[in-house]
């Protein structure tokens, strides 16, 4: 398994974890994410969910679409929508290249994790990725096993 980070700060809000399943994930990006008070105390609960969402670029800028932060029942006067559109913050240059990506090369962009960093902000981890054919995932499944296997045999026999 991964190493944990060690700063109290960093916190993974909501994981795609079947990203990694459906697609074949060539690259992946960090970005900042525009939210409103309500949202931000909402996902400092940690209810919310991205396994539906996908990125887009659209009119020059990057939008997260489909996502789902819950309402925050203390925020009585200003609510936000559950499911809107919300506005990713890279690079023009990092823009482009997502961009170029997803309409030249046929490759989608995947949000794969939204935490906290460091800083007490809220990054997204964005996946370009290349979607897997049946066969593809059945191979990713049998190599799973196999290395699963491998460990009990090793575990057991030593």
């Amino acid at each position: 398994m991964a190493k944990k980070p060690e700063n109290k700060n960093y916190k993974i809000v909501a994981e795609n974890r079947r990203a990694r399943y459906d697609y074949a994930i060539e690259d992946d990006l960090e970005c900042g994410i525009m939210l409103e008070g309500s949202e931000v105390k909402s996902l400092r609960t940690g209810k919310a969910q991205i396994a539906e969402s996908y990125a887009a670029v659209d009119d020059g800028e990057l939008w997260l679409v489909n996502s789902y932060i819950p309402p925050y029942e203390q925020a009585k006067t200003f609510q936000h929508d559950e499911r809107r559109r919300r506005k990713l913050l890279v690079k023009a240059r990092e823009l482009s290249k997502l961009w170029s990506a997803t309409q030249r090369e046929g490759m989608t962009l995947v949000p794969m994790v939204l935490y906290f960093n460091h800083k007490g902000r809220a990054k997204i981890k964005i996946g370009i990725a290349k979607g897997k054919k049946q066969a593809d995932k059945r191979a990713t499944e049998a190599k799973r096993d196999w290395q699963r296997q491998k460990a009990r045999l090793l575990r057991d026999h030593s």
